[in-house]
């Protein structure tokens, strides 16, 4: 009888995880669009993500030589490792704006769960935690406060968008997914990026240099800048995202 009443209770606990999974929200992986261009080809932003791992100097030198600007979201754990990309940012402030990705690339997902195979924060002290202390890693390189927020992922539940909007963030989400991850092949990223149409918000990744997508974003990217198009810093143009994340 006592097994039996062992085995009715864990009957009834896996029935109440499951329904609680059940009724969770559901994560948002918000868009985020700029202002179009008042005349002429038209604007786009180009957000650069650096996760962790290293640099990806093509990327890096063809912005600076083709002077276009960017918005890089990075990570605590990548500004440790990459103190010379840094540097050359900083002494570019006309092109580069560095904004929050987090301390440690954690999901902005306040119950357990993994997305992308990336264990989420899992509580809302969590959450908190993981924004306050990519601002802070920004903040001891002596960057202005950062502005704008971008999780591990780019996806999010509501509630955390809710607490991450009340520490004065706006979240960044994208209309255009450049790379893939940085998992795309060169020919198809350039594809995308060369697509971006006037008000599009490009999302990539800075931090992988051993990988074929960055090839493809300096492709994209240059033919982007042949057919006239502007690029435009997050903080110089009005963004306009769903989900609550920037009004």
């Amino acid at each position: 009888m006592r097994l039996l009443q062992e085995h009715l209770c864990m009957i009834a606990l896996s029935l109440a995880v499951v329904s609680s999974a059940a009724h969770a929200a559901p994560l948002v992986e918000p868009t985020l669009h700029i202002k179009p261009a008042a005349s002429g080809a038209g604007r786009v932003a180009l957000t650069l993500d650096a996760c962790d791992g290293q640099t990806d100097t093509r990327i890096l030198s063809a912005l600076v030589e083709n002077k276009i600007p960017a918005t890089i979201f990075v990570t605590g754990i990548w500004l440790k490792r990459n103190a010379a990309a840094v540097e050359i940012m900083r002494a570019h402030p006309d092109l580069f704006e560095l904004e929050n990705h987090g301390g440690r690339h954690v999901p902005a997902v306040d119950t357990p769960q993994k997305i992308y195979g990336i264990r989420s924060a899992g509580s809302p002290e969590a959450v908190l935690a993981e924004v306050e202390s990519g601002a802070a890693a920004l903040a001891r390189t002596g960057e202005p406060s950062p502005k704008w927020f971008r999780g591990a992922t780019a996806e999010y539940s509501p509630s955390a968008i809710a607490m991450i909007r009340k520490l004065g963030f706006k979240i960044a989400g994208f209309s255009i997914n450049g790379d893939g991850g940085s998992l795309l092949g060169a020919k198809e990223t350039a594809r995308r990026i060369a697509a971006a149409k006037d008000g599009d918000v490009i999302i990539s990744h800075i931090n992988q240099p051993t990988h074929a997508a960055g090839e493809g974003v300096v492709q994209g990217l240059l033919a982007l800048k042949e057919k006239g198009m502007t690029f435009v810093r997050l903080d110089d143009a009005d963004g306009t995202g769903n989900h609550g994340t920037t009004d």
